[in-house]
């Protein structure tokens, strides 16, 4: 049922504007929000119980209550919507078209502007820009598909919608203490799919590059997971120096097709697991 979720969910993301309309975390916010404000707000581990693991374990209840009914086909439509809650939040290639229009121009000023406007980023100065924007798209591709993805295929949605909202609350929390336990756990949830990914990328792009650039790092607790996408994209799709111009837009597209090119490899490995056993 797993991959027939997710061909649903392609289908939905290309097709339709479903996401837009499961995707609304108001009430949620607006828990976030008491929870902030409430005498709880001393406990944030406590919080991120309430934030992340009760809605958890009320989503695992209801399928346990719909997987005995029609064979667990019942229970379908709930992971279907599950899965396209859990993925990430807006228009990845939206938001960064702008960016690459003044990029492509050479208009280094209102390059800077879009990426602190749209993209939320505190931009470097001068070309070093680009290789930020990189990075960015590399994350944000890894966070809200492919993290959400390998954690719906290893095991199901609980684990997914627990990863969505971690993200949530990390991202939205007031809070210092709760970001931080928040972001904390996020990193454990980020450390195996990363590597996972990065190896993906190896498959479909410079082996060796990848290899050098981050094997030593494999078992290094204390990177990042956007550190992690950003030297395992710019290694597998070898990219040089940043350049203004047509050239430096082209090499988000090389790392968009990276991504396309990882993505199937994800498909077709899970759908040969699903043949075999």
């Amino acid at each position: 049922m797993s991959f027939l979720v997710i061909l649903l969910v392609v289908w939905a993301e290309k097709f339709s504007s479903a996401r837009q309309h499961i995707q609304q975390d108001d009430l949620w916010l607006a828990q976030l929000q008491r929870l902030q404000q409430s005498s709880l707000q001393h406990s944030p581990w406590l919080c991120l119980a309430l934030l992340v693991l009760l809605p958890v374990l009320l989503l695992g209840l209801l399928l346990m209550l719909l997987e005995p009914l029609a064979y667990g086909w019942l229970a379908l439509p709930l992971h279907l919507l599950v899965l396209i809650y859990s993925l990430g939040r807006g228009d990845l290639q939206a938001a960064l078209g702008p960016f690459r229009d003044a990029w492509r121009r050479g208009d280094l000023q209102a390059a800077y502007r879009v990426a602190e406007r749209d993209l939320a980023l505190q931009p470097e100065e001068g070309l070093a820009l680009l290789r930020q924007v990189q990075g960015h798209l590399l994350w944000q591709a890894y966070q809200s598909f492919f993290a959400v993805l390998f954690w719906y295929l290893l095991l199901g949605p609980l684990a997914a919608l627990a990863y969505r909202l971690l993200a949530l609350t990390a991202e939205r929390a007031e809070l210092s203490g709760l970001r931080e336990r928040a972001g904390q756990l996020r990193h454990a949830f980020d450390w195996l799919p990363v590597r996972v990914l990065a190896f993906s990328f190896a498959l479909v792009g410079n082996f060796v590059a990848v290899s050098r650039a981050l094997l030593h790092e494999l078992l290094n607790w204390d990177l990042s997971a956007d550190q992690w996408m950003a030297r395992a994209g710019r290694a597998a799709a070898e990219l040089d120096t940043p350049v203004s111009g047509e050239h430096g837009v082209e090499t988000l597209d090389r790392l968009w097709q990276l991504l396309i090119r990882a993505a199937v490899v994800w498909y077709a490995g899970y759908a040969l697991w699903v043949l075999l056993v």
